[in-house]
């Protein structure tokens, strides 16, 4: 597989915080990371970071071994990288349809194959941003993303918040795009075992710095270590 970012001694934070400090990561096409750590370890930072929305220090950042570090975030949107940030982010005056034809790009996702991936968008599309549930403004949030036709999607705490049904829904659809889309994700979750169970390899930060990583089959399995990892017991 051919890579796709690579992320090297990467400090960064707002205004004079630095959150993040010497992150160093490297993912190729298809590939699937979650991204674990207790609350406030620079997860989300990190996501930002990536999309161009903090401040950064020192480092370098590649995307298909070009500059990444001087787009602004729409140019990072064009070039290839969608986000699902934990806020959701949904145009609540428009309808569903509206909020994903507006950002839509083409390419493999289309209305109809996100309608096919989401039938209760297709069901609640003519509904506005405001009246769907937060399981469904979540799917939405995820769908408009893809509508953008990315080949990198980051999403931050898909899972928080939502009812266990929708958890084993949106579980099987990131598996899907990883699985059978081959689209590369970073995922940040705080069900860890979830997200290792959907992914290929794992990350742990402490303090805005990697203090783990490995493969994630191997990290699930090892229930005592990932305990540890995420401040359990």
């Amino acid at each position: 597989m051919a890579e796709l970012l690579r992320v090297e001694g990467l400090s960064a934070g707002y205004g004079d915080a630095v959150v993040i400090d010497g992150i160093d990561l490297a993912l190729e096409t298809g590939d699937s990371l979650a991204l674990l750590g207790r609350n406030g370890v620079g997860k989300t930072t990190l996501l930002a970071t990536l999309m161009g929305f903090t401040r950064l220090r020192r480092g370098t950042l590649r995307w298909h071994g070009s500059d990444l570090a001087r787009l602004p975030p729409h140019q990072r949107a064009q070039a290839g990288i969608g986000w699902v940030p934990q806020e959701r982010w949904v145009f609540p005056s428009l309808t569903v349809e509206e909020n994903l034809r507006a950002v839509s790009r083409p390419g493999h996702w289309t209305l109809a194959r996100i309608y096919e991936l989401f039938p209760r968008l297709q069901e609640r599309r003519r509904n506005l941003g405001n009246q769907l549930s937060g399981g469904e403004q979540q799917m939405l949030a995820i769908a408009r993303a893809l509508m953008l036709n990315p080949v990198l999607l980051l999403l931050d705490e898909p899972m928080e918040g939502l009812a266990p049904i929708i958890v084993q829904e949106l579980q099987c659809v990131i598996g899907r795009l990883i699985g059978q889309d081959g689209m590369a994700v970073i995922v940040v979750e705080q069900h860890a075992r979830l997200a290792l169970a959907m992914t290929r390899r794992a990350m742990v930060l402490d303090r805005g710095r990697v203090v783990h990583a490995s493969d994630s089959a191997g990290l699930l399995a090892d229930k005592a270590r990932l305990d540890q990892l995420m401040g359990v017991g």
